[in-house]
């Protein structure tokens, strides 16, 4: 069975375990994440780092993860001057990734290379591995994973025509249609801001689904098993 899950935010790794137990999730089973995994919760980076052991899962990557890639230089500099030191340039990237929640993740990735420079070193080839989307096909049915969606739209485009920007952040709203001949799922943006009256379900449109379900703003993640496309919810 292939499943999907979406914006994790830091939560625990227990949650995410429940969640799997609930749809009887196997090691036969293969799991993708459609981006997000880190910021603003408090298990961040023990969450990614538990990621990159697992054989059968793998991260699509997020506008999240982006900002980590981007801000590597915070991690390459143990002074306590580091930040002074800042060109205008990586001080903005910096700001925007704050800004986003993204306090948790750097203090807890910045202890990670101190402690074992190893493991940090594999938790940036994991991310720089990672990809921008997935095309599969399950049960006859093709799928797309990403993790924004596709800004810029048109059917007459392949995958590889969209821009990293165009696929990590764009917002569709539920009148906005993508491809008819595969069927595109997405996170990024929490379900409740599209859907205010199911704000913890899944949002479907003809063309593309929404799983985010708002881990970012205390909420729970979900899962959808694309064989089905049976939901799995904790609450």
């Amino acid at each position: 069975m292939i499943y999907a899950t979406s914006d994790l935010h830091g939560c625990s790794i227990s949650t995410l375990e429940s969640l799997l137990r609930k749809a009887q999730f196997s090691d036969e089973d293969f799991l993708y994440i459609l981006g997000d995994v880190i910021d603003r919760g408090e298990h961040s980076t023990e969450l990614l780092l538990w990621l990159t052991q697992q054989p059968n899962m793998q991260l699509i990557l997020g506008n999240h993860e982006g900002f980590l890639l981007s801000c590597q230089f915070l991690f390459q500099d143990v002074s306590e001057d580091a930040v002074a030191e800042l060109n205008a340039a990586q001080l903005k990237k910096m700001q925007h990734w704050q800004r986003s929640g993204g306090d948790v993740t750097m203090k807890g990735i910045s202890r990670l290379r101190k402690q074992d420079p190893d493991l940090y070193d594999g938790i940036i080839d994991y991310l720089q591995e990672a990809p921008l989307y997935e095309e599969l096909t399950v049960g006859g049915k093709a799928f797309i994973l990403v993790h924004g969606g596709l800004d810029h739209f048109s059917p007459h485009k392949s995958m590889e025509d969209y821009d990293p920007h165009d696929l990590l952040w764009a917002r569709p709203t539920p009148e906005e249609t993508y491809y008819t001949d595969k069927y595109t799922i997405i996170g990024h943006t929490p379900v409740q801001f599209l859907n205010p009256d199911a704000p913890d379900r899944a949002l479907k449109t003809d063309t593309w689904m929404c799983i985010d379900t708002g881990a970012a703003c205390g909420r729970t993640p979900m899962l959808l098993r694309l064989d089905d496309m049976a939901e799995f919810y904790l609450t």
